[in-house]
C-alpha cells in the first residue's frame, strides 16, 4: 500500500499540473474537496484517482490507446497500473448510452479512470506523457 500510494501521489501531482488534462480527482492532492477531510481519516491516499483530458471523447480514446506501460482495462484495483476510459468502454455508444445519458450519470467525454499499481513512478510518468503528447485538444 505504501508503495500504491506513494506512486499514485506522484502520477496524480504530474497529471494535474500537465496543460491537457482538466482536472484530476485524487485525495492526496490539496485541490480535491475533501482534502482536508482525508487527511484526518487517511495515512496514505491510495493510487485510484479519475481526471479529465481535454480533448472530449477523442482525446481520452487517444490517451488510453496510446500508452505502453499502463493497461486498458474495465477491471481497476491490481498490482499493476490499469486505466479506463469509460466514454469509449463501459458507459459509450456500445452500451445504447448517449452522451446525455453519460453526463447525467456523471460521465463526461473526456473522464479516465486509473488506478497507478507498483512499477516505477517515473516509467509510469513517462508512459503517461508520451500517450499525451498525442492528444490533440
Amino acid at each position: 500500500m505504501e508503495r500504491h500510494s506513494s506512486n499514485g501521489q506522484k502520477v496524480a501531482e504530474f497529471l494535474e499540473k500537465h496543460p491537457k488534462i482538466e482536472w484530476v480527482m485524487y485525495p492526496g492532492l490539496p485541490s480535491h474537496p475533501q482534502h482536508a477531510v482525508a487527511k484526518k481519516q487517511m495515512k496514505m491516499f491510495g493510487g485510484m484517482m479519475s481526471f479529465e483530458v481535454k480533448g472530449g471523447l477523442e482525446g481520452g480514446r487517444t490517451l488510453v490507446e496510446g500508452l505502453h506501460v499502463i493497461m486498458l482495462a474495465v477491471s481497476l484495483g491490481g498490482v499493476e497500473s490499469l486505466i479506463e476510459h469509460p466514454g469509449t468502454m463501459t458507459h459509450g455508444p456500445m452500451f445504447d448510452e448517449t452522451t446525455e445519458d453519460r453526463r447525467s450519470g456523471g460521465i463526461s467525454e473526456g473522464l479516465v479512470r486509473l488506478s497507478v499499481g507498483l512499477e516505477d513512478p517515473d516509467d509510469l510518468i513517462r508512459d503517461l506523457q508520451q500517450a499525451l503528447d498525442k492528444v490533440v485538444c
